[in-house]
């Protein structure tokens, strides 16, 4: 049994977001949908038999999705990590997770079409950004260009 699964708050979108996630990550699954019954729906305000919750599985990794409202928003305090092996990975992940969102400094999308954060970067970025010439190099990117990094890195 998993003991830590990430928990996301949204304010309606926690149905349509595991589904798009899902639909991103190969190796991914949607679970069980709770909906909000009579009780729930009269304690939280929110429409009998809308969604509460969702489970959703991304490369692995159990999500949970909430249904909670407008009174909690997502930050950028936290990120999800997507470490990637080639420079077609990250084209994919960036091209899908940025679309309708916002993109960041260093391979960060500071938050995509439903507020997550995401990093996407390459295998060994700590190798790539320990010389000057790699720092710099990464300090000037958006989303990651692999050659790039390495060029700069073994200047």
């Amino acid at each position: 049994m998993q003991k830590i699964t990430p928990f996301l708050w949204f304010d309606s979108q926690a149905e349509e977001a595991a589904k798009f996630y899902t639909s991103v990550f190969k190796n991914s699954k949607m679970g069980k949908v709770l909906r909000y019954d009579a009780a729930a729906s009269k304690a939280a305000g929110r429409p009998e038999g809308s969604v509460l919750t969702v489970e959703f599985e991304l490369e692995g990794l159990p999500f949970t999705a909430l249904n909670g409202g407008p009174q909690l928003q997502m930050s950028g305090a936290v990120s999800f990590v997507i470490t990637c092996e080639t420079q077609e990975e990250i084209d994919y992940y960036w091209e899908k997770l940025s679309d309708g969102g916002e993109a960041g400094q260093c391979g960060w999308i500071n938050r995509d079409k439903f507020g997550v954060t995401w990093q996407v970067v390459p295998a060994g970025l700590p190798e790539l950004i320990k010389t000057p010439g790699g720092m710099q190099a990464m300090l000037g990117m958006t989303k990651f260009d692999i050659a790039a990094l390495k060029a700069a890195a073994d200047k």
